[in-house]
């Protein structure tokens, strides 16, 4: 498999887990996006936000997703990553965009330090105005949207296997 596998999705939706063992059981390279940027910037998520503001954090996102030279890997993509039109184009003519859906109600309880995560969260925005406004973004950019309610982390990969019509 030359293309990519490139997962999407809200905070806390489990895309770097559930791609680590994605790209295990293909045999796939595994990139974070997350890393990719405190890697490149020497810094950590939060900090890029406090410091370049969250329009700054986009902009260095958008960078070094559409910057990514890979070829038969899973990558996993920040939540906000969708707010790069140029990054998400370039990585949908390389790979299956997944969207891994949860429902609002879920999310809140699996996220408990939004800020300490680096979640691009506008002042005076809240978790659910987020949810709202990119829902919307990763049902545009997805070729594929898998529903992981009440699925564990093995339970989505195989769901993802099953839509990629791969076989173990």
């Amino acid at each position: 498999m030359n293309k990519n596998i490139v997962l999407i999705g809200m905070p806390g939706v489990g895309k770097s887990t559930v791609g680590v063992i994605l790209a295990k059981i293909m045999g796939l390279k595994f990139i974070d996006s997350d890393l990719c940027i405190q890697e490149r910037e020497r810094r950590l998520l939060k900090d890029i936000i406090s410091e370049d503001g969250i329009d700054g954090f986009i902009k260095i996102e958008g960078e070094v997703l559409s910057s990514l030279d890979a070829e038969g890997t899973v990558i996993a993509t920040g939540g906000s990553a969708v707010y790069s039109e140029t990054a998400m184009k370039k990585l949908s003519e390389n790979g299956t965009v997944v969207y891994m859906y949860l429902p609002l109600d879920i999310l809140k309880e699996r996220i408990h330090d939004i800020k300490g995560r680096g979640v691009v969260l506008r002042e005076c925005q809240t978790f659910d105005d987020l949810y709202l406004e990119r829902s919307s973004l990763y049902e545009r950019f997805c070729s594929l949207k898998v529903d992981e309610t009440g699925l564990n982390p093995e339970q989505t990969v195989d769901l993802i296997l099953e839509n990629l019509h791969y076989r173990k």
